[in-house]
């Protein structure tokens, strides 16, 4: 069959959920649905797969949806635990002292908070602990997840402490004797921190301005004026809060490795950022504020409603300390770092008897397994366990919390459970008689471009992350291709490095658009069916990101023209978005 044949029957599934979720705005749960069938009948008609293998997948893919709505469950429960106790009050207080103004709470709690999250534990975890707080402190659900989006962004290659570069980058390029011989004297661990060092700073020079560009959706989308300007407003702050996490995070890749660039970046960009926003450093003068909640369109509510935030039923007359309010967020973080980073702990979660395992499922050779006592679920789960104590709530108030949590969980799952599983038999394809599908749409391309692939890698590893749904994944399918394909138009050495550098950073970017995450960070705020609007907005700051960063990439390799080039596109962005408003705001909602 001609490549241009394949080429266009593996781009199907993808352009499918892209017309009816992104173009007709139809539900996840439809839009996964109809792509999942056309999958299943190409993968087996052309393909050549056994009903086995589809099987196989489709199990595989439900035990994954499983597992990340057992995440979401834990989130919610964190989330309605703070509300019942009456704690979100304090929280939101504290960031009314801290600052009032919307745009700082973003770039603090989404930006900073949000990549500590992503440093420690990764898998879309940011979303599921930053965006229902940030709901909490008065901001509309659709804004608190676009937000918590576009930051999973520059720190998700350091996700997890480096799982994306450890297991992604060095699974994908391991026990080939053509990688070996090519990177030689060099071994591949020594390689790998070379292009983690790479990757680090690709994210930087690309990532400084996410913040700005963040407040400036925000803003563009969900203020009254519908401007980026009055995000833009704020740039002096956006930019501090960038470098305070950018430069920290390139100087612990370059001279610690990939485990900690994102954990640390965060942390240190909150002892940085707080105490600047404390004293009002570098802070315009106005201020903003989400419109009043009677004028808020109705896409952006979630299923809790505002007058609930906030709003306890029970702990009404009990004051919560400060310290006392954030202690859940704290203990979340600390047990995620602890279970991450000290390593006879990380193996008794992990170990064979704490897996839950299916192999060789219906004689597939496909496994499936859930870690479920190492899954950012349990943590939050215990979480809201101590806090139940914490805050001294009664029996009744913590039964509502787990009520809430379960009918929010279960509104999310039919679109998981049917996402998941697409995805797994569209990668799967590979079993069969053809290359799979990602690497037919991904050798297609290069074919195509030729010498410019570099400025086409990120744009596959963007593929990749929206597809898988992981970072990692997205590296483990195409770091081995990126390698021959930078061989291929005569790359060597730093060359190699660059081109699988910008895979690792375009499957970060992926990230923004990725179904799964779309779908778990909707669900931990109660937004169901808005899928395809959040990914309409966060195409925006992802297309910047993946063309920036090929622009960077061709800049390292062939440098010159390349580097005037990534600046005209930074300013040709910021510009654009700077001159473009929508009408003002003038929906109204009766039930406020």
């Amino acid at each position: 069959m001609p490549q241009s044949a394949l080429f266009i029957m593996a781009l199907l599934p993808i352009a499918i959920v892209l017309v009816l979720l992104v173009i007709m705005r139809r539900s996840a749960k439809l839009s996964m649905l109809v792509a999942y069938l056309v999958t299943v009948v190409l993968a087996v008609a052309v393909w050549g797969l056994d009903f086995s293998v589809v099987g196989g997948a489709t199990v595989n893919g439900l035990v994954t949806a499983l597992t990340l709505l057992f995440i979401i469950f834990g989130a919610i429960l964190v989330l309605q635990t703070v509300q019942e106790s009456g704690a979100v009050r304090a929280i939101r207080q504290g960031f009314t002292d801290l600052s009032p103004d919307r745009r700082v709470q973003a770039v603090i709690i989404a930006w900073l908070f949000g990549s500590m999250i992503e440093g420690a534990s990764g898998f879309g975890t940011p979303a599921a602990v930053a965006a229902p707080l940030l709901v909490a402190i008065g901001f509309p659900a659709m804004a608190a997840v676009l937000v918590t989006l576009i930051i999973q962004s520059t720190p998700v290659s350091f996700g997890a402490v480096g799982t994306p570069m450890l297991v992604g980058v060095h699974t994908g390029l391991a026990n080939n004797e053509g990688v070996a011989a090519s990177i030689a004297p060099m071994g591949l661990p020594e390689y790998i921190v070379q292009v983690a060092a790479n990757v680090a700073l690709v994210h930087a020079l690309v990532g400084f301005i996410i913040p700005l560009i963040m407040v400036g959706m925000m803003t563009r989308f969900f203020g009254e004026n519908r401007s980026f300007r009055e995000g833009f407003a704020i740039w002096p702050f956006a930019l501090l809060g960038g470098f305070a996490f950018a430069v920290p995070y390139y100087l612990v890749a370059l001279l610690l490795g990939p485990e900690f660039p994102s954990l640390l970046g965060g942390l240190l960009g909150l002892l940085i950022v707080i105490p600047a926003a404390r004293r009002g450093f570098l802070l315009p003068k106005t201020t903003f504020e989400f419109p009043k909640r009677a004028g808020w369109n109705e896409s952006w509510f979630g299923s809790m409603t505002p007058s609930e935030l906030g709003t306890a039923k029970s702990g009404e007359g009990t004051q919560i300390g400060l310290l006392r309010a954030w202690s859940p967020y704290v203990v979340i973080a600390a047990l995620l770092v602890a279970t991450r980073t000290i390593a006879p702990l990380k193996e008794a979660l992990t170990s064979a008897a704490a897996t839950l395992s299916l192999t060789d499922i219906f004689g597939s050779g496909i496994n499936a397994s859930a870690q479920l006592l190492y899954s950012p679920g349990s943590i939050m789960i215990l979480t809201s366990l101590i806090a139940f104590f914490i805050f001294g709530m009664s029996g009744k108030a913590y039964g509502r919390a787990w009520s809430n949590s379960a009918r929010t969980m279960v509104a999310a799952a039919p679109a998981l459970l049917i996402a998941v599983p697409m995805v797994q038999v569209f990668l799967s394809t590979g079993r069969g008689d053809l290359e799979s599908m990602p690497l037919v749409l991904a050798e297609t391309i290069a074919t195509v471009t030729g010498s410019l692939w570099p400025l086409c890698a990120p744009l596959i590893g963007a593929m990749g992350a929206f597809i898988a749904g992981s970072n990692t994944v997205s590296n483990m399918m195409f770091s081995l291709f990126q390698f021959s394909a930078a061989e291929q138009i005569g790359l060597t050495g730093l060359g190699t490095i660059a081109v699988v550098t910008l895979q690792a950073v375009g499957g970060a970017a992926g990230n923004m658009i990725c179904v799964h995450n779309v779908v778990a960070a909707s669900a931990v705020v109660g937004l169901t069916d808005r899928e395809g609007d959040i990914i309409r907005m966060t195409l925006i700051p992802m297309a910047y990101y993946t063309l920036q960063a090929g622009l960077i990439g061709m800049a390292l390799i062939s440098g010159g023209i390349w580097w005037v080039l990534a600046a005209a596109w930074l300013a040709v962005v910021l510009v654009a978005m700077f001159a473009n408003r929508g009408a003002p705001l003038h929906v109204s909602r009766a039930t406020a």
